[in-house]
């Protein structure tokens, strides 16, 4: 195909094994079976802060193993590096299949499973990032939508699989299926030739007071556009994070029958993953610091209705807000970067702004383990959102602008 036609193939490949990496989003599926094989089958007694960890250490690792990727990404090319990040990603999976201790899931599961999808993850945005200049948001937002939209399918499968096979065999049966499906989809991926760009398309001229610049990453880390992205996306996924680990807990705890709250958590991945090229083709029009204003809006007015309101239908609506916008700012945050810093670094430059998720990964379920055990429920979690999502609107207002001149590589 032409290269303008046949690039959308490269972000249907990239959004395929997203959905496989970002079956993480459907662990609040597993809480209660895990809770029960340990006490049934093991004899052992697990806290709600200690069967989330296995949540927060996975993302925490998935967060830290991009940086250190990016790199890697350029010398081996994006074929191999998938590959290697899908065959860590599956043995994770695998591995958690055997373990008799949640100390040892949080080895297997948590750490070799999140380096395998740190790995893996960058490639299709980067090279969603590289194809797509002239439509950068919403094709990195396509290529993730994968990611978000994966519990709609995984969490579904995953309930029934626990059902009938147990929650080990559910563990073996996905660490199988994600080698197999991502080293095949590896195989096609690759960037474009140095300088390409789309027939009939030129950079657009700089808004004035805007630097477009192709910085490495030293460079990146040393303009304050850089601090207001990284905080920006901190409180973001924070927030998201959060609210993403409890979701099925808090329905059950308004009355919901457990059964459908787990479809449910299916059904709120559909805006998790359509939110990241909704916001992504947002960013593009609006600039990433309108957007970002937009997202913690939403993120506080659906706090407070879960704070102040609770019901089924608040329930409803308000977690298909937050989950939407956690799965904008998978897009927002990459897009942001790419239009303030340049392709040049991009894997590298994004790795280290993506830290930041992996901070909020491990701060967010944590704090609602911990109010969840000072408070005895859920619910008391949203006041603390809704203070976040205020702070994020001050932290957008005032950092998350168009960088300043920095010294470009």
């Amino acid at each position: 195909m032409p290269a303008e036609r046949g690039r959308w193939g490269l972000v249907l490949l990239g959004m395929i094994i997203n959905l496989c990496l970002g079956t993480i989003y459907s662990w609040s599926v597993f809480v209660k079976p895990l809770t029960d094989y340990y006490a049934s089958e093991l004899g052992l007694t697990v806290t709600a802060n200690e069967v989330l960890m296995p949540f927060s250490v996975f993302l925490a690792f998935f967060a830290i193993a991009m940086p250190f990727t990016g790199r890697y990404i350029e010398s081996l090319g994006p074929r191999n590096v998938t590959i290697i990040g899908g065959v860590l990603t599956g043995l994770g999976w695998l591995l958690a299949s055997t373990v008799t201790s949640v100390w040892m899931l949080y080895i297997v599961y948590g750490v070799i499973g999140g380096i395998g999808v740190g790995i893996a993850y960058g490639v299709p945005v980067a090279v969603a990032a590289r194809w797509f200049p002239d439509r950068r948001g919403t094709a990195v937002g396509l290529t993730l939508l994968g990611f978000g939209f994966s519990a709609f399918l995984t969490a579904n499968i995953a309930g029934y699989l626990i059902t009938a096979a147990g929650v080990m065999n559910t563990f073996r049966t996905f660490g199988v299926a994600f080698i197999i499906l991502i080293v095949l989809l590896a195989l096609p991926l690759r960037f474009p030739a140095a300088g390409w760009k789309p027939a009939g398309w030129n950079p657009p001229v700089p808004r004035p007071g805007e630097v477009v610049c192709e910085c490495d990453r030293s460079a990146m880390i040393r303009s304050p556009a850089f601090y207001g992205l990284w905080f920006c996306y901190f409180i973001g996924c924070l927030a998201g994070l959060m609210a993403i680990s409890i979701s099925k807990p808090v329905g059950t705890e308004i009355g919901i029958e457990a059964g459908l709250a787990t479809l449910l958590v299916g059904f709120f991945a559909i805006f998790n993953g359509g939110g990241r090229p909704l916001f992504g083709a947002l960013t593009d029009r609006f600039t990433p610091r309108n957007t970002a204003l937009l997202s913690f809006v939403l993120i506080a007015a659906a706090s407070a209705l879960l704070w102040q309101a609770a019901s089924v239908p608040v329930y409803i609506l308000s977690f298909v807000i937050l989950w939407g916008c956690l799965g904008g700012w998978l897009a927002i945050a990459p897009t942001a970067t790419a239009t303030y810093f340049g392709t040049c670094d991009y894997p590298r430059c994004y790795g280290v702004v993506f830290l930041a998720y992996g901070a909020g990964a491990i701060a967010g379920p944590q704090l609602a383990g911990f109010i969840k055990t000072s408070t005895g429920n859920y619910l008391g979690v949203f006041p603390y959102v809704l203070v976040l999502a205020l702070i994020g609107i001050g932290v957008a207002w005032n950092l998350l602008k168009p960088p300043g001149k920095v010294q470009e590589a």
